[in-house]
């Protein structure tokens, strides 16, 4: 999973998958999906709705995209 993908999960479930300066790209991807003003984290909370709903799309791509994990269980 890339960490843009990790953004787009975090975005719609609102569980935090990116730390420290990757926090950024979440952030950034954020500020996308809701026409590119910046996103403050005290917004957060008041926004998280908005950014489910705008991260629908994406979330749902990458599970039809999802391929078969085939490295076998040690």
């Amino acid at each position: 999973m890339t960490k843009k993908e990790c953004a787009i999960v975090m975005a719609y479930t609102g569980i935090c998958m990116l730390k420290g300066d990757d926090l950024k790209i979440f952030y950034d991807y954020v500020s996308e999906l809701l026409g590119g003003k910046p996103i403050w984290t005290h917004e957060l909370p008041a926004l998280a709705a908005g950014i489910k709903e705008a991260s629908w799309n994406d979330f749902l791509n990458l599970c039809s995209t999802a391929t078969e994990d085939t490295e076998e269980a040690t």
